[in-house]
């Protein structure tokens, strides 16, 4: 069996098994690679005098084009989530509730969020009272002091 003879087939396989590792482990690369390798097949199939190098410098420019067409595709059509700042830690954690744990003293400090504490910027506060996250800029937490409700 001549391989030269069948590379077009090969390609489609390849493109083929990449399409099922997607669909069984999705990321969304994978696809963008098995579309430049199913249009290197076609020409493969068409164009059999394309040979080797033909065949790979076919499935490197057909997968870029491929990736660049699905990146501009995916920036003007976002997927809506239900969580959307689900990897972005920082703004998850404005709004958020916290302790400080080392006097603000001079607009500087230390707060608990969670299970670890963070160098905290805002009005001075003592140890023990409450606050709230406003924003986050690299890494230092602002926050603003929480309201005590009484109740009378």
């Amino acid at each position: 069996m001549n391989l030269e003879e069948h590379a077009g087939f090969i390609w489609l396989i390849v493109a083929a098994l990449l399409a099922i590792t997607e669909l069984l482990v999705p990321g969304v690369y994978l696809t963008f690679v098995a579309l430049g390798s199913a249009a290197t097949g076609v020409l493969a199939l068409l164009f059999p005098e394309l040979g080797l190098v033909g065949q790979l410098i076919s499935f490197a420019a057909w997968s870029t084009v491929a990736v660049l067409i699905g990146k501009r595709w995916y920036n003007t059509n976002p997927i809506p989530s239900a969580d959307p700042d689900l990897n972005n830690r920082a703004a998850r954690m404005i709004g958020q509730s916290v302790t400080v744990v080392e006097p603000l003293v001079g607009g500087s400090g230390r707060v608990r969020v969670g299970d670890g504490e963070w160098p905290a910027q805002g009005p001075d506060l003592a140890a023990g009272e409450r606050a709230r996250i406003v924003e986050v800029r690299g890494g230092v937490v602002m926050v603003e002091a929480v309201k005590a409700i009484s109740i009378d």
